[in-house]
């Protein structure tokens, strides 16, 4: 069943005649996501023809591809369809990026979907950028916890950290909490950047938006924040990549991802006090999501691979392994003997039940 927003649609279509630009090209990743998917392309269409939905139907099993074929018959100037054989997320994300024609790019999972009235004022504001001869590389929203049956949803702002509605380098950044890294869910980037910088997620790879958003930052120059809630994060379906049962049976993939993220860059080469220490932050998240994974499943052999992590963080960047490993995230994941790993993993609870992220 396709559902319709003729509302929106009777208010964007009637336009001017000559061709509208493609300010965002929205990426929506399909594996198996019919019961879902439909929602996620709904909260775009309020862009009318300034948006571009790009749907990738990787591989599904069910009718993922007849849904998506529908709404690009009933909306060809905004929506166009990949459909191509199983890669996983990255792979789902690399082929939406190659086609974009939008001037800004942003990736929404098939499960998860975006304030409409949100939408509509960042589009405002490339607009006005456009006009006035002005882009950015990076634009960052707030995102909010969508999780199931929770009364209390978690909104992770910036307000703190980022200067709001004006064009900032990252020498203007301040302080980031350990709730506020920048995920998948609260950028958007310029096409041309990713495109220029040769960004290529692996694939069949789960957690690979951590790579997504990491990879470009030193090839950002200008970046735009506004306390906008726009992107709204599901959390609650059992198969779901964040549920911690289903993360600690891919711990390799998690590791694998993190072990990428080391290999990138050595954190002397990053030029910028302020973007060095916020990619060492992000570095220390994911030392300590691949930690505490480890510790949780209770396994001898990924205990040992927890060590083995933090022996490789030492032997490629030793100045940064000293700065994570010391720090608290770091030692708080390195508490001796069985009663330390209790202590993290009462830590990691606490975390989970303050934010609520899976």
């Amino acid at each position: 069943m396709i559902y319709t927003n003729e509302r929106y649609a009777a208010e964007y279509f009637a336009c001017q005649e000559d061709e509208v630009m493609k300010y965002i090209s929205f990426a929506i990743p399909c594996y198996n996501s019919q019961e879902y998917m439909s929602h996620a392309i709904e909260s775009i269409l309020p862009g009318g023809e300034n948006v571009e939905i790009i749907i990738v139907n990787d591989g599904s099993k069910d009718e993922t591809l007849k849904i998506a074929r529908e709404y690009e018959k009933k909306y060809p100037n905004i929506i166009s369809v990949i459909d191509k054989e199983n890669g996983g997320h990255g792979d789902a994300v690399n082929a939406g990026l190659k086609k974009a024609s939008g001037k800004y790019f942003k990736v929404v999972d098939s499960d998860d979907w975006v304030r409409g009235e949100s939408l509509k004022k960042i589009l405002e504001v490339l607009r006005n950028m456009e006009e006035n001869g002005q882009e950015v590389d990076m634009l960052i929203a707030n995102y909010v916890y969508e999780k199931e049956g929770a009364s209390h949803k978690k909104v992770i702002h910036y307000r703190n950290a980022l200067p709001q509605d004006v064009i900032f380098r990252w020498s203007d950044v301040g302080h980031f909490h350990l709730d506020q890294y920048i995920l998948m869910h609260s950028v958007i980037y310029r096409t041309d950047l990713l495109k220029l910088c040769q960004l290529e997620l692996p694939k069949h790879t789960f957690y690979v938006d951590n790579i997504y958003v990491y990879y470009p930052l030193p090839h950002v120059r200008k970046l735009y924040y506004m306390d906008e809630d726009f992107y709204r994060y599901y959390i609650g379906r059992e198969d779901q990549s964040v549920n911690e049962k289903v993360m600690i049976k891919r711990i390799d993939q998690q590791i694998f991802v993190t072990k990428r993220m080391i290999d990138m860059y050595q954190m002397r080469e990053i030029t910028n006090k302020k973007l060095r220490s916020y990619m060492k932050k992000y570095l220390a998240i994911m030392m300590t999501v691949s930690s505490i994974l480890c510790i949780r499943s209770k396994d001898a052999e990924n205990l040992e691979k927890k060590k083995e992590l933090w022996k490789y963080l030492k032997q490629k960047d030793s100045k940064t392994f000293f700065h994570i490993r010391y720090g608290i995230l770091g030692q708080s994941m390195n508490l001796p003997g069985r009663s330390g790993r209790r202590m993290s993993s009462l830590a990691y609870l606490m975390a989970r039940k303050i934010i609520g992220f899976n």
